[in-house]
């Protein structure tokens, strides 16, 4: 046993120094109980775990010569920067007779020095707590200090744990003394928070960030102090308490420790449960297949049982979204079962669901969970919020997730018959067969409602009234182009609507106090992939809708395209016409542009796609290589300059911005009631419109900023 392991004693006998009145206790006599975080703290960088990479660094550095005048270590609690920086301090202060003078990182052998500085007691190494050393006038005491020459090591090496909570001003005196301090002196600064140091303090370190412990790396640690201890411990429980360790080193061994005292020297998985609160991991997992299948009976006994065992409904549900992380893992990545951190019910059971469920459910649940945790740490009640999580959880369970839901109104509208979709007779308005039989299903009822709404409703035109309906009036008959020209409608649903030649974005207006509006087309489902499965959906849901077939729409202007897009809610292609379309020629069923620059290029297969879904017939959809006029958008821009050039003519508007340096013209708004003067001119209904007032100059529309 060499002195520096555990219950080595002094060789030279002599006893400590003790208080007034006591005896000074001897050293081969128990001092008193030592945890185990200190009592198996590492003495060199070959005892450090985890922190490879910054090892091989300073070994080369020590090796080659390299040697910086300040380090900054960084990382979570318990990774072991305090004990790296004095393994630093007592690798460059190494003596040893019959050894090679200078810092070295070999420190297989004690040194002069290196007892006194793993104690913390070397006079030339000094460990200073900047939460309570924080002041400049600390930092000036350092800095006078340090100019001396060393007792009796090769270097002064100050280290500086939580250097992030020096002031400002401390930072600031540091900076000089930093940058060049006398050769003798070096510092290793350690921190929990580097973004709190400044980055001028920062420049003047080499920084190495410590990394996490493996959960497997620990619990090979934790297997290797137990046999030394000589404590029986199930790798079950090790498992657990590396996992609630978070890769701190300390974490676990305080853990260890706690769970040795708590089990009377045998550490099992019980023991580590009931100390931590943590839930069992098997019952976990029951109580996530009991989620996932839509087992709220059961999902509550589990809950009740893990909480009556003592486990926090916060922890439960952490667990829960653990679980999920990793089937959601073994999903994406089947060689993560191999981790030796899992357990074997986590390794197998986990892999059986990860084949079961699909990476957009196991999504859905992740976000529901953390959403969860939330509320149940907040809540005044944890239990009945954490089995509010599980109700929400078990309701979704057998929903489809987006995709499967448009893949299902896919096939409903390839199958469906062309006028099938109506509402039957004396069905209430907004249902539709499909949301009928959908809310039918069997299983829970709100469920089943849900499903049914998403068929009916949601999607297929819920809302459209059937022709055959008694009490309900006859759809308005739409006019063809052949017909009226001039009558063309937008929308086939829209009856009596007509778009206005004098407006960029026509509006309907009703022709008759009478006419009976029709309810706008529901969406429709994605389109089939051949033109004779994209008619046949047309055709389909226009018959759901209970208006005309969609060939009797007809668009005459290419602003009725635009119209058309936003009445279809298709934001996409109405910014892309509006931006990007230089229209060179327009007529119904054929139309021929230029894109202007940046445009994206697949806009024309895209928008001849969308016109057949829309429309019921072929659309041809050209790319010219004209010019073409200018894009809507670039139309809209000149008008916008061109009024706010009218308006910065106005004599009141330039007195104005002659009085008022640095104002400007933002907006151009016409007065209320212009139009309605305008319009009323143009039909001839009044001879003369009565002429603005004098005192009304300032209502010209024109807002200055």
């Amino acid at each position: 046993m060499n002195e520096f392991e555990p219950g080595a004693t002094d060789p030279s006998g002599e006893a400590e120094p003790a208080l007034a009145g006591l005896a000074p206790p001897r050293r081969g006599e128990a001092a008193g109980y030592r945890v185990l975080a200190r009592k198996y703290r590492p003495r060199d960088f070959d005892d450090l775990i985890g922190q490879e990479a910054m090892v091989r660094t300073l070994s080369n550095a020590f090796r080659t010569g390299r040697i910086p005048q300040a380090w900054m270590l960084t990382g979570v609690r318990g990774v072991g920067k305090t004990t790296t920086a004095r393994i630093l301090a007592r690798g460059l202060n190494y003596q040893r007779p019959g050894h090679a003078d200078g810092p070295t990182i070999d420190l297989a052998e004690p040194g002069e020095h290196c007892e006194a500085i793993i104690e913390g007691r070397h006079i030339d190494v000094m460990e200073i707590d900047a939460a309570s050393n924080n002041s400049v006038e600390n930092v000036r005491q350092i800095n006078d200090a340090v100019r001396y020459s060393p007792v009796s090591a090769r270097y002064k090496v100050y280290i500086i744990d939580e250097v992030h909570m020096l002031s400002g001003g401390a930072f600031n005196a540091f900076l000089k003394t930093l940058e060049e301090p006398p050769p003798h002196a070096k510092f290793v600064f350690a921190t929990t928070d580097i973004h709190k140091v400044p980055v001028t303090i920062l420049s003047r370190c080499q920084r190495f960030d410590l990394r996490r412990v493996g959960a497997d790396r620990l619990v090979a640690h934790l297997t290797r102090i137990c046999g030394l201890e000589g404590v029986t411990a199930d790798p079950e429980a090790l498992t657990a308490i590396a996992r609630a360790a978070e890769g701190s080193v300390r974490d676990s061994l305080s853990l260890l420790d706690q769970a040795i005292s708590h089990g009377a020297g045998t550490i099992t998985p019980d023991t580590v449960r009931d100390m931590l609160g943590l839930a069992d991991r098997a019952r976990v997992i029951d109580l996530f297949e009991a989620v996932m299948r839509g087992d709220i009976v059961q999902s509550f006994a589990l809950l009740a049982d893990q909480y009556g065992a003592g486990a926090d409904p916060a922890a439960i549900l952490r667990e829960l979204a653990g679980f999920t992380h990793l089937v959601t893992r073994l999903k994406l990545v089947p060689d993560a079962a191999s981790d030796p951190a899992l357990t074997e019910a986590e390794r197998k059971r986990g892999a059986e669901l990860a084949q079961d469920l699909s990476v957009r459910v196991l999504s859905r649940n992740w976000q529901m969970l953390l959403k969860g945790v939330a509320e149940v740490e907040s809540a005044s009640r944890p239990i009945a919020a954490a089995e509010m999580v599980l109700v929400r959880l078990a309701h979704v369970a057998d929903l489809p997730t987006p995709d499967e839901a448009l893949r299902m109104l896919r096939e409903d509208a390839a199958g469906a018959p062309a006028g099938g979709g109506g509402r039957p007779s004396g069905a209430p308005p907004g249902s539709s067969g499909s949301q009928e039989s959908g809310s039918q299903k069997s299983g829970s009822q709100e469920s089943g409602s849900q499903g049914g709404e998403m068929h009916g409703g949601g999607m297929h035109g819920g809302g459209a009234h059937a022709g055959s309906s008694s009490g309900t009036p006859a759809p308005v008959s739409t006019p063809s182009a052949a017909d009226d020209p001039g009558a063309a409608r937008m929308l086939a649903g829209d009856a009596g609507t007509a778009p206005s030649p004098a407006r960029p974005h026509p509006q309907p207006q009703p022709q008759a106090d009478d006419a009976v509006t029709q309810p706008r087309p529901a969406l429709s489902a994605v389109p089939a992939s051949s033109p004779a499965q994209r008619d046949a959906a047309a055709r389909a849901a226009a018959g759901r809708a209970g208006t005309a077939p969609a060939a009797g729409l007809h668009l005459a202007r290419f602003e009725d395209l635009v119209a058309l897009a936003e009445e279809k809610r298709d934001i996409v292609i109405k910014a892309a016409l509006e931006r990007d379309v230089r229209l060179v020629h327009f007529e119904d069923g054929q139309i021929e542009f230029a894109l202007a620059e940046g445009a994206r290029r697949d806009l024309a297969p895209e928008l001849m796609r969308k016109l057949a879904d829309w429309t019921g017939r072929r659309w041809v959809v050209a790319l010219s290589s004209q010019p073409g006029a200018p894009s809507l958008r670039e139309q809209a821009e000149a008008a916008e300059r061109e009024r706010k050039r009218g308006a910065a003519d106005h004599p009141l508007v330039r007195s104005v911005l002659d009085n008022f340096p640095g104002a400007r013209i933002v907006d151009v708004r016409a007065r209320p009631g212009a139009d309605a003067d305008l319009e009323t001119a143009e039909t001839g209904l009044a001879e003369t419109a009565p002429p603005p007032p004098e005192d009304d100059d300032d209502e010209d529309g024109a807002a200055l900023l």
